[in-house]
């Protein structure tokens, strides 16, 4: 895999020079691989979603380097308008960010912008509008009536339909009930495997993450605190309560039965993780 997204020292600091001034990001040496599926977790205020706004441009370091593809994108002479298409940014709650007349019309508005044909607009919508599920009927109806996760279906349609070679989503699952947050993740994970395009999810939901991402990593007051697999992230539980995180209930269970003298891995990360391990421990013979 070739790197895609790289930051080198990233400082980024509010109030600049100022005596209220804060770095929001301190140091920060980050290397997404080309096709990776990154979880990015962090308690409020870690610098998770000022890092984010850095990868397409949207802030400029205080000092150090964000690079895409292994160039500075703030050197002189570099297409940010161009970088914003090829890095896609899923807003919180994006949904209120819709503003066209029609569903149609909110999908295609970045397609529009990138000045391709009509007809290639059109195939455009229909393939982001198939994975995150919109049906036909919906196309003509004012996003505004729509449910609020249709709501938000439309929205992350919209950023799918620039067909980004990075996709960023910052809490893509917040304000939904449970059912639609896994149906949104199930059709993120479809997408991911069907393009091959690099993922970053940013979420406060460790379950969402032990199901979804390849590589996690933490943030923590500005500056990286961890960074590995889920099995090597979450098989350090105390670590991250110290952070003020939490982990899956899955490892809570696993690693409350530690504790009482089972001898049972505490990596266990996922409900079909514990499935697997508990039947090859029964004798099940099922691998993990």
């Amino acid at each position: 895999m070739s790197t895609i997204l790289e930051t080198r020292g990233l400082r980024y600091e509010y109030g600049s020079g100022l005596p209220s001034e804060v770095a929001a990001l301190d140091g920060v040496d980050i290397r997404i691989e080309e096709g990776e599926f990154v979880g990015l977790i962090g308690h409020t205020g870690s610098g998770k979603s000022t890092l984010i706004q850095h990868f397409n441009g949207l802030l400029a370091p205080t000092s150090g380097q964000v690079l895409f593809r292994g160039q500075d994108i703030h050197e002189k002479g570099y297409r940010l308008r161009e970088l914003r298409f090829r890095v896609g940014l899923v807003f919180q709650y994006p949904e209120y960010q819709l503003f066209e007349e029609t569903v149609e019309k909110d999908i295609s508005f970045g397609p529009r912008n990138m000045g391709l044909s009509e007809d290639e607009i059109r195939e455009r919508v229909r393939m982001a509008a198939s994975y995150v599920g919109l049906t036909e009927d919906v196309m003509d109806k004012s996003p505004f009536d729509l449910s609020g996760g249709q709501k938000r279906r439309v929205a992350i349609a919209g950023v799918l339909a620039m067909k980004p070679e990075v996709l960023i989503l910052d809490e893509p699952t917040a304000g939904l009930d449970p059912e639609g947050a896994s149906q949104i993740l199930r059709e993120i994970r479809a997408f991911r495997e069907e393009s091959g395009t690099t993922v970053i999810l940013v979420s406060h939901n460790m379950e969402d993450v032990a199901r979804t991402a390849d590589r996690l990593i933490v943030m923590n007051h500005a500056k990286v605190a961890l960074e590995g697999t889920p099995e090597q992230v979450f098989g350090t539980p105390e670590r991250l309560e110290s952070l003020g995180l939490d982990v899956p209930q899955v490892t809570k269970i696993f690693w409350l039965l530690k504790q009482r003298g089972v001898d049972v891995e505490t990596s266990v990360y996922t409900v079909k993780y514990a499935k697997n391990l508990i039947l090859k421990m029964i004798g099940g013979g099922a691998s993990c």
